[in-house]
């Protein structure tokens, strides 16, 4: 039992830290591809267009992926995916110009989801069900780390030896994963042994399955809130006068409290059930976004956003922990893609939708009616939790 156990956190530690390899590609790719466009005079619709690209693929190849995991394995999508990211980097280096960007956002994006359902997949396969939130938790921490490191070393690269060079840069990070994987000295689970008499069912079984169908709902709005935040918090900043360096102040907040709360989200998921700890986090989220239209000062609108990435960040691994619970088996993988599809759904379509209400409506019934709407999830998660 513990040389097992210790078998699978070596096998979680070298998950985290190849994820954190291939998401700060994705993180900081969405950076020098924004202001290497910006630098060629586009704009802002073709830059708002380019970042919607790396949702594109994935928003409908998800599910299909999610299916090929579970029917070859983790090994071989997540090497794939690591080497259309590393591949996706090269693009704009070879072929400076619009069209390699276009290229480099879709099959960076197409890559990414190939590796994160493999991972994700695993990761809840590794301990049982008693260790599937902590894991889970402690891959999202992992993630936090990369959305940090990948800007940061983005704007470094470009400001001190320019675009191609960090697009140089970024290519030669999925490497480490390329070689780790084509090693085989990390173990991961292989294919799933069909169940005699399972019934498949698509996509639509799964949707029908009552608790899966909350837990994709829920799933739905998290997402949602997370891309409010990511859009209109700049929007809003700027209304009441604040500097780009108050509104970066802002977001960063957010930034801060996703990891923070997934610091400590191990120990949170040892004393609380998964519906409790989505409940807190949708009524926090729900009531922040209310909170929002009437706070004027920096200060103000700094402890939101990291009130709000406490209710955010934490939401993701439990998530994924319900989804490991109820998924029928065999089809864990399909379930994980049936979320990205939608994550990436509302990747693609809220910077379109919510930009629309916005410029219609004002900026304030965004945020309270997408308030309203996590308070009710929030309510629902904590029924179910009863």
């Amino acid at each position: 039992m513990n040389g097992g156990a210790h078998a699978d956190s070596r096998t979680l530690a070298n998950l985290i830290l190849l994820g954190i390899a291939n998401h700060a590609v994705l993180a900081g790719s969405r950076v020098v591809v924004t202001l290497d466009a910006l630098s060629m005079g586009v704009s802002a619709f073709t830059v708002g267009l380019l970042i919607s690209l790396y949702a594109l693929l994935p928003m409908f190849l998800s599910v299909a992926a999610g299916r090929l995991v579970d029917r070859i394995g983790a090994r071989r999508p997540m090497l794939a995916g690591s080497v259309a990211i590393g591949m996706a980097a090269l693009l704009p280096f070879a072929f400076p110009g619009l069209p390699a960007l276009f290229g480099s956002a879709l099959l960076l994006g197409v890559g990414f989801m190939a590796f994160q359902i493999a991972a994700q997949k695993t990761t809840g396969e590794l301990g049982g069900p008693a260790t599937r939130a902590r894991n889970f938790s402690l891959l999202a921490l992992g993630y936090s780390v990369s959305g940090f490191i990948g800007p940061l070393l983005a704007g470094f690269a470009i400001d001190h030896f320019g675009f191609r060079a960090a697009f140089a840069t970024f290519a030669l990070i999925p490497l480490v994963p390329v070689v780790v994987l084509r090693s085989r000295r990390l173990v991961l689970p292989g294919p799933h042994v069909p169940v005699a008499g399972a019934q498949h069912g698509g996509v639509l079984a799964l949707l029908r399955h009552r608790m899966l169908r909350r837990v994709f709902a829920i799933n739905a709005l998290l997402s949602l809130g997370w891309d409010l935040h990511t859009i209109f918090v700049p929007i809003y900043g700027a209304k009441i006068g604040l500097s780009a360096s108050e509104i970066g102040g802002v977001l960063s907040s957010f930034a801060a409290a996703t990891f923070v709360v997934r610091l400590f989200m191990p120990v949170i998921a040892r004393r609380l059930r998964e519906h409790q700890v989505l409940a807190v986090a949708m009524l926090v989220a729900g009531a922040v976004f209310f909170a929002f239209p009437f706070s004027q000062s920096v200060l103000a609108l700094v402890l939101l956003s990291f009130a709000l990435g406490l209710g955010l960040g934490g939401g993701q691994p439990m998530v994924l922990s319900l989804l490991h619970a109820h998924a029928p088996a065999g089809r864990i993988g399909e379930a994980v893609g049936v979320r990205m599809s939608l994550v990436n759904s509302m990747a693609f379509a809220a910077p379109l939708v919510l930009g629309a209400v916005g410029a219609s409506v004002g900026i304030v019934p965004v945020f309270w009616s997408v308030g309203a709407c996590l308070a009710a999830g929030g309510f629902l998660a904590r029924r179910e939790g009863r």
